[in-house]
């Protein structure tokens, strides 16, 4: 009776704190301007929605500014309760729902091992003589050390280096001297619009759309990734840090989304340029 009780509590607060969001979003969205002040810009609603969005907290969601219909629109996924989609539905905010939980696809081009885990490898780079690949920087997160199979008899390298949440990209360098690492790309930048292709060791190759831009997505079950590529490409656990490309035009990794490659579903990237930059390593 004591653990139903503390259960009841626990759920009348997490209302509360809902319901205070939505009091929270609605007075940002709908100050009225005192008199003779000049009503709020276009630009202004939309960075007062944006950051309405920001601190409901919601987790399962991912949101992006569309300038052209004046909407934040969020994507709410499976887990995201009706209170919760109340609390951001709004004028400036376009809510749709979609199937699935968004996670970030832990369980690709090439299985990788590290741990308990497997990856998929990115996009192989090079920095001043020296081979490394891009991968997921949640994989990043969980494994120092990578191999090719799953008992963990054949080395690949280290983690270097990994950042996750917040971005999603690691990076590996190659050990094993006795590893190939083709190339074959170069780094771009994706457009909406665009069809592209993602590989993974999971699901293998699969194409889709970009739909979205510089998208923002609260993981269920924690960690926030902010500047993603949003897509209709399925994915599923273990394609994590595959590649996004269209043509010999490498584009993203592979970080999460919800639903899978039978009934389809929402899957976002982390844009590669900004993984190459920051790591000062060449896409070939």
């Amino acid at each position: 009776m004591r653990l139903e009780r503390t259960s009841v509590r626990s759920r009348l607060r997490r209302t509360a704190q809902l319901l205070a969001a939505v009091s929270a979003i609605a007075a940002s969205l709908y100050a009225v301007p005192a008199a003779g002040a000049a009503a709020p810009s276009p630009a202004a609603q939309l960075s007062a929605a944006n950051a309405a969005v920001e601190r409901s907290g919601v987790s399962g969601i991912a949101w992006y500014t569309d300038t052209a219909s004046g909407k934040v629109v969020v994507t709410a996924d499976s887990s995201v309760s009706a209170v919760e989609v109340a609390a951001l539905k709004h004028d400036a905010v376009q809510v749709n729902r979609t199937s699935g939980v968004f996670t970030p696809l832990l369980s690709a081009g090439d299985a990788i091992y590290g741990g308990q885990y497997r990856c998929s490898l990115g996009f192989n780079v090079v920095k001043g003589g020296t081979y490394y690949f891009l991968t997921a920087g949640h994989c990043g997160k969980v494994a120092n050390t990578w191999y090719t199979n799953s008992n963990h008899s054949t080395l690949i390298g280290p983690t270097i280096d990994y950042s996750f949440p917040g971005n999603d990209y690691a990076l590996v360098r190659y050990d094993n001297a006795s590893l190939s690492h083709p190339g074959g790309f170069t780094a771009a930048n994706a457009f909406v619009g665009e069809t592209v292709t993602r590989k993974g060791s999971t699901t293998g190759t699969h194409n889709g759309k970009v739909t979205a831009l510089n998208v923002t997505v609260r993981y269920s079950g924690g960690g926030r990734v902010g500047g993603l590529i949003q897509t209709t490409v399925c994915a599923e656990p273990g394609d994590s840090g595959g590649p996004l490309y269209d043509g010999t035009k490498a584009l993203g990794l592979t970080s999460g989304g919800s639903g899978n490659c039978t009934s389809g579903g929402t899957t976002f990237f982390q844009p590669v340029t900004e993984a190459a930059s920051v790591y000062g390593v060449t896409i070939y």
